[in-house]
């Protein structure tokens, strides 16, 4: 009989392998996932690896920050039908990336190694798998979350795109009932954060710091300045934004900069 299950590769770049740990977490589901699709390639869970075969699905989490990366990359998205970057790393660059243009990585790599050469890999600005490949779907979390990774694991098995929450964290709190806490003038950052983390850190009284990345929804014109008005230093909001935000914010800050000149 022919093998109908979906050929998957997990893959891992420059990153802390925390969204791949996190599938391994998934340990009641593990055996059933290995079951329900072919697992081609998993560093973290196998050792019979296969880089070489056909792929319905691939996902990727981690920047890349190496040539060698760039290359291995490019060798996935070509033998794969669809790529999924998952996590905060692969989708935006993670906080490796924010605030980082190319002259300023030249001069932090020489004052960090010298005039040392690579030989393993020649050392790239860390930058998100979809600045150099195309990239069909993209889960955020920093790392994703166990729910949110089932979920998508279950849909792409049924012939499904993942289905990912548009609205930010705040809608959240409200399903939760927190109280707001930028009204109690404590810098959160839920009304620019995408929903699907379930309001977990409100829920416990600590506010919102974007791990789950931008909201499409997100309006950070008027989070900064309401996060100014409540007397938060310029410096301090653009640090906060900017952690989970990777090369996406790099273009709202120069505009920012451009508009109080």
């Amino acid at each position: 009989m022919p093998d109908n299950k979906l050929k998957i590769g997990i893959y891992e770049l420059t990153g802390c392998a925390g969204d791949a740990l996190l599938i391994i977490d998934c340990e009641e589901e593990l055996v059933n996932i290995f079951k329900a699709a072919n697992i081609e390639a998993f560093l973290m869970a196998k050792s019979d690896n296969n880089d070489e075969v056909e792929l319905d699905v691939a996902l990727v989490e981690g920047s890349v920050s190496t040539e060698k990366e760039l290359e291995e990359l490019r060798k996935i998205r070509k033998r794969s039908k669809a790529l999924i970057a998952i996590g905060i790393c692969a989708g935006l660059g993670g906080m490796q990336s924010y605030f980082l243009d190319d002259k300023d990585w030249a001069k932090n790599l020489k004052a960090v190694y010298g005039g040392v050469e690579m030989i393993h890999a020649k050392a790239l600005p860390s930058k998100p798998i979809g600045d150099f490949v195309k990239v069909d779907y993209f889960l955020p979390g920093c790392p994703i979350g166990k729910e949110q990774f089932l979920s998508t694991f279950a849909r792409l098995l049924a012939g499904n795109p993942p289905e990912l929450f548009r609205f930010p964290v705040c809608v959240e709190c409200k399903w939760h009932e927190n109280d707001c806490l930028l009204n109690k003038n404590i810098l959160c950052l839920g009304p620019l954060t995408a929903a699907g983390c379930g309001s977990v850190c409100v829920n416990h009284n600590l506010p919102c710091v974007g791990c789950w990345g931008p909201s499409e929804e997100a309006n950070r014109t008027a989070e900064y300045k309401l996060l100014l008005e409540k007397g938060y230093d310029p410096a301090l909001i653009k640090n906060k934004m900017a952690n989970f935000s990777g090369t996406s914010i790099t273009q709202f800050f120069a505009r920012l900069k451009g508009e109080t000149k």
